[in-house]
């Protein structure tokens, strides 16, 4: 086992679930209550890195965060070294990556709250702070847990964006997924099996947990 790899592969599932989350609590809610007429546009490009093969993005990204770019040289101005191929250009590629999975739960938890509940709490003098807090978080969690789990949980499986803009750099960029494809072309296939087996458990203690958020939601809703 590639226990540096695990723990870049954990603290990255860490870090992009907590970035993600509150932006997904406030595009999910607005894109579940707004009605506009370049909303269906809006909620395309969330879905956009569900169909977009990871090397397409990945490949964006490292255009983008190069040396070249103005970016690249931006960071490079404040940090004394360059983005790509960094640990914080995999964050910022994994963030972008799971968009989808953070938001789109914690919007169909949102459409799925009754709209008489927030009128009437208006008409009792809720604000709109108070509502969202006491009224429609505690009805929404398990979308919003769901988008966690579902985030966490492709974060650590992912490999095609992080190999592009991160290469597979011990201790910095090669996350437990990337250590698995480096061992199997080394022929270590234990350390491989030891590695693929844990990614599986995780997908499916993630799959099964969200499946049993799926099924409270529906009783309490």
């Amino acid at each position: 086992m590639d226990w540096q790899a695990l723990n870049l592969s954990l603290l990255l599932g860490a870090l992009t679930v907590a970035i993600l989350l509150p932006l997904a609590l406030v595009l999910g809610r607005w894109l579940a209550l707004a009605r506009f007429r370049g909303r269906a546009v809006i909620e395309a490009l969330v879905t956009l890195p569900l169909v977009l093969p990871p090397t397409v993005i990945g490949f964006y990204l490292l255009s983008a965060l190069g040396p070249q770019s103005w970016i690249g040289r931006v960071w490079s101005a404040l940090f004394g070294s360059g983005l790509a191929f960094s640990f914080e250009a995999i964050l910022l590629a994994s963030v972008l990556v799971n968009l989808p999975f953070a938001v789109q739960p914690v919007q169909r938890a949102f459409e799925s709250i009754d709209a008489d509940l927030r009128d009437a709490a208006a008409t009792c003098g809720h604000s709109l702070w108070r509502s969202i807090w006491r009224i429609e978080l505690p009805l929404a969690w398990p979308g919003i847990l769901t988008g966690a789990v579902l985030t966490f949980a492709h974060t650590l499986g992912e490999f095609g964006v992080v190999l592009m803009v991160g290469g597979s750099i011990p201790g910095k960029t090669r996350t437990l997924a990337l250590s698995l494809y480096d061992r199997v072309q080394a022929f270590d296939m234990g350390s491989a099996n030891e590695m693929a087996l844990l990614l599986m458990a995780v997908s499916l203690v993630a799959v099964s947990l969200v499946f049993l958020l799926g099924q409270r939601g529906r009783r309490h809703g």
